[in-house]
C-alpha cells in the first residue's frame, strides 16, 4: 500500500481534479492511502518541516506545489518520491505536472480570432511560467496571422500578492484598450478579477471587452458576471498520469523520470465571449445564425435569406470581415462542437458524427485531422481516461 501526500491549495478546481485522477488511478492499481496537506504547513514549517513530518508518517512520495527556493532534492535523498506541480516555475531535479501553456495561449488567441476580433489583450503574472507561455503562444498565434501590432499587456501584478487586487493601474489599462477588444486571462480567477473590475468601471462584457479564462473552474465562471468562457484542460487525465508517474518513481527511484504534461483540450463557450466582433450589420446577423445552428448542416442560400446580399457579395464581405471564408469559418465551428461532445458525450463517435448531421464519418475524420492533427478516436484517447 502507497502512502503519497498532497501538498495544493485544494480551494481550486485544478487540484481538485488533479486528486480525482489520483484516485481513479489508485484504485485499479496498488491501493493507496492520501495525506492531503494544507498548503499551509509548507508556509509554516517550511519544505524542511514538511519532510520532517512525511519521515514520521512514512510517506512513499508527495506531490506539492513546491517553491522554487525550496530544496526539492532532500525527499530523493530521504528516500521519498516528489513530483512538483506548476507554481512559478519548473524544476529540474524533480518531474513536475506542468502543462501544454503554449498550447493554450494560441488556442485561446485562434478561438478570439475567429471571432472577428482584431483587436487582443492578455491580462497575467510576470514571471510565472504558466502565464508567460499562455501569453507567448497566444502572442504567437497573433503573429502567425499578422495581427500582432494590436496586441496589450499587462503582466505586472505580484504573484505573491493573489488576494490583492491592483484596481487602479490595472483599471486604466482596460479604459485605455481600444473597443471591441478580445481578451484572455491567464486563468479563470483572474478573469473573474478582470470582470469584477470591469463591472465597477462600466465596461461592457462581452460587448466592449470579449473575456476569457483557462482552467474551466465552474464556481469562479458562473460567480463571473457575466459567466466567464474558459479554456478546458484535461487536468483529471493528468492527475492519472502523475499517480502512474509516482507509482514508477517509488518503484525504480533508479532512472530519470519525465514531466507529467496536461493538455488543453476545448473552449467552453459562455456568456462572456457570447459576440461577433464585426461592425457589419448584414454579418452580425450571418455569425449569429451560423452560431445557433452549430448541430447542423446548412447551405449559404439559407444565410442568403437573413440578409440583402446575393452570394459573391456575402462571401467577399464575410471574408473581409472574419478572414476566412464561409465554409472554413462553419467547419471550423463544428469541429469544435464536435470535440467538445467527443469530451462530455459517452456516445460512440459514429453516433455523435449522426447526431450532428455529418455526411459520414470518414469525411469528418479528415476535416477534424487537419483541425487538431489527429483522428477523432485517437484524439478522444488522449484527452479522457479510460473508463473501467
Amino acid at each position: 500500500m502507497l502512502r503519497v501526500i498532497l501538498l495544493t491549495d485544494f480551494s481550486e478546481a485544478y487540484a481538485q481534479n488533479l486528486l480525482r485522477g489520483i484516485i481513479r488511478y489508485s484504485k485499479h492499481h496498488e491501493p493507496w492511502v492520501v495525506c492531503k496537506m494544507p498548503f499551509s504547513y509548507r508556509v509554516e514549517h517550511a519544505v524542511e518541516g514538511v519532510l520532517a513530518w512525511a519521515k514520521e508518517w512514512k510517506a512513499d512520495g508527495i506531490i506539492a506545489q513546491f517553491y522554487n527556493t525550496d530544496n526539492v532534492s532532500i525527499f530523493r535523498e530521504h528516500g521519498i518520491a516528489a513530483i512538483a506541480q506548476d507554481f512559478k516555475a519548473r524544476f529540474c531535479e524533480i518531474p513536475n505536472i506542468t502543462g501544454a501553456h503554449h498550447e493554450t495561449g494560441r488556442i485561446g488567441a485562434d478561438y478570439f480570432i475567429r471571432k472577428g476580433f482584431k483587436n487582443f489583450a492578455f491580462y497575467g503574472f510576470k514571471d510565472i511560467v504558466w502565464s508567460s507561455e499562455r501569453c507567448e503562444g497566444f502572442l504567437c498565434e497573433l503573429r502567425q496571422h499578422g495581427l500582432d501590432g494590436r496586441f496589450y499587456e499587462y503582466r505586472n501584478t505580484d504573484f505573491n500578492k493573489l488576494w490583492y487586487y491592483e484596481s487602479a493601474p490595472l483599471v486604466e489599462w482596460l479604459k485605455r484598450l481600444p473597443k471591441p477588444v478580445a481578451l484572455m486571462a491567464c486563468d479563470d480567477n483572474q478573469g473573474h478579477h478582470i470582470a469584477e473590475l470591469c463591472q465597477q468601471c462600466g465596461i461592457k462584457i462581452p460587448e466592449e471587452i470579449a473575456l476569457l479564462g483557462v482552467d474551466n473552474d465552474e464556481a469562479v465562471c458562473n460567480l463571473s458576471d457575466p459567466p466567464l468562457s474558459s479554456i478546458n484542460q484535461a487536468v483529471e487525465k493528468g492527475g492519472y498520469e502523475a499517480a502512474q508517474l509516482m507509482e514508477q518513481m517509488i518503484k525504480r527511484p533508479d532512472i530519470r523520470h519525465d514531466d507529467v504534461v496536461v493538455v488543453p483540450t476545448h473552449v467552453i463557450t459562455r456568456q462572456s465571449t457570447d459576440i461577433y466582433a464585426t461592425t457589419d450589420k448584414h454579418i452580425s446577423m450571418v455569425l449569429r445564425h451560423i452560431h445557433q445552428h452549430t448541430d447542423r448542416a446548412f447551405r449559404i442560400k439559407e444565410l442568403m435569406q437573413l440578409i440583402p446580399l446575393s452570394r459573391r457579395p456575402l462571401e467577399t464581405r464575410f471574408r473581409q470581415e472574419i478572414g476566412m471564408s464561409i465554409y472554413t469559418y462553419v467547419t471550423n465551428l463544428r469541429i469544435e462542437r464536435f470535440t467538445r461532445r467527443l469530451l462530455e458525450s459517452k456516445s460512440s463517435i459514429a453516433d455523435i458524427v449522426e447526431e450532428m448531421g455529418f455526411s459520414n464519418y470518414k469525411n469528418i475524420a479528415r476535416l477534424f485531422k487537419k483541425v487538431k492533427g489527429c483522428t477523432p478516436s485517437q484524439f478522444r484517447r488522449q484527452n479522457l481516461l479510460k473508463r473501467r
